[in-house]
């Protein structure tokens, strides 16, 4: 009767055992905006192409609109093991103390995407996302979304059409000075409270992409809409690092793989988003969309330039040098 319910016992933890073997390696992937976003959208992407991939051996949950964290608790759990992936915009390295990637908050550092790629794309991107490691975080990508127009309820056409208001930013004291540089209030706040404070007057406007801004809804409460375009709006896509290296060998492959394709993807779809998102903003009435000329185009981009010099310490007075020479941009001569 022993041997026999011993048996028994050993079968039922072999089962067990076996259970367990198969049971997926679950990523839960959080992040705060829309669904319908390019960084939404990309992230489903990514959870498809993984469970393809791995041959469902990783399962990636997703969880947008912070539904499981807000942006600013995510890092914290991630560094916690609580979730697993994040791709948060490149303005909350700085506050986590790897400063250098404020430098993708400088205004018109970019001019296009083309100019964005060769950073991201390239050693110097490489060169940031490694810095992460100390911090017991694994850069995986870059992911695109694209770059900001300020937003409010009266007209804006040139710089001085900001003073005095009080704007919405991430956390980066880059941005602070920038929006000190047209005579702006800087507002930090949460992505998911932005909405209410444009509404109730807490904040007078934002910068945003317009995929930000439409998928959001935050163009049923502001009037106005100039496509400065002025800064960059990215994202890095990141992983415990404790958690990516104790990964099977070939699961961690599998799902670099599945990294890779979800970044083309990504990249790909940003653009496109950010064109729908504006003709859906134009189409509800709602907002007025003013883009700038030429010459108004030059005047934020003189107002904004003394940031690039007041801030050059605070990320490295040779990675902006670096970055200068790859994209061709020199603040001294607007």
């Amino acid at each position: 009767m022993k041997v026999r319910t011993a048996i028994v016992g050993l079968v039922a933890a072999t089962f067990s055992l076996v259970a367990l073997a198969q049971a997926p390696i679950v990523i839960k992937f959080s992040h705060v905006v829309a669904a319908d976003t390019p960084k939404g959208k990309a992230s489903e992407f990514f959870a498809k192409k993984a469970a393809e991939l791995t041959k469902g051996k990783a399962k990636v949950e997703v969880y947008a609109n912070s539904a499981l964290y807000k942006d600013k608790e995510e890092m914290e759990a991630l560094q916690l093991g609580a979730v697993q992936m994040l791709a948060p915009s490149l303005a909350k390295f700085g506050p986590l103390g790897v400063k250098e990637f404020e430098a993708f908050d400088f205004p018109y550092i970019f001019d296009d995407t083309a100019d964005l790629h060769k950073i991201t794309q390239g050693p110097i991107g490489a060169g940031m996302l490694a810095k992460l490691e100390p911090k017991g975080i694994k850069g995986l990508a870059f992911w695109d979304n694209g770059f900001k127009s300020f937003s409010a309820n009266t007209p804006i056409k040139a710089p001085a059409d900001l003073k005095g208001k009080k704007l919405r930013i991430q956390s980066s004291k880059v941005l602070e000075e920038q929006i000190r540089s047209v005579g702006g209030l800087p507002q930090v706040m949460a992505f998911s409270e932005v909405y209410q404070a444009l509404q109730t007057g807490v904040v007078d406007g934002t910068e945003n992409p317009i995929s930000n801004l439409y998928t959001q809804k935050m163009h049923e409460v502001q009037k106005h809409l100039t496509l400065t375009n002025h800064g960059y709006l990215g994202y890095a896509v990141i992983v415990n690092k404790k958690f990516w290296d104790g990964l099977p060998a070939d699961v961690r492959g599998q799902l670099e793989a599945a990294m890779k394709e979800a970044t083309a993807y990504a990249n790909k779809i940003a653009q496109e988003e950010n064109d729908m998102s504006l003709e859906g903003v134009k189409k509800s009435g709602k907002t007025a969309v003013y883009v700038p000329t030429k010459e108004e185009r030059l005047a934020f981009k003189k107002a904004m330039a003394p940031v690039h010099s007041k801030m050059a310490d605070r990320v490295g007075k040779d990675l902006l040098q670096s970055i200068y020479k790859e994209t061709g941009f020199d603040p001294n001569t607007l």
